[in-house]
């Protein structure tokens, strides 16, 4: 099934886009599309630790299980001043 992932910040940074389109099988969690995305299982840990996540504009726990269509918003901390 295909789902859209948005990136925020340094994620958008480090993947150098903003929005990815990927397949995943179904009934794919939002814990499990942290290893479509990233580069290894370490990163894909870091990632999962310290992301916030939105399905469709709600806040959601990373096992929420995802939908064709979904569209999942990745969120890491920020710091500025």
């Amino acid at each position: 099934m295909n789902i859209s992932v948005l990136l925020f910040a340094g994620l958008r940074e480090r993947f150098r886009r903003s929005k990815m389109d990927i397949e995943v099988p179904p009934g794919a969690t939002v814990a499990e599309v942290f290893g479509f995305i990233a580069h290894d299982p370490e990163e894909a840990k870091q990632l999962l630790r310290c992301t916030l996540c939105a399905v469709n504009q709600n806040h959601v726990s990373k096992d929420v299980v995802l939908s064709e269509g979904d569209e999942l918003a990745l969120i890491p901390p920020v710091a500025g001043g």
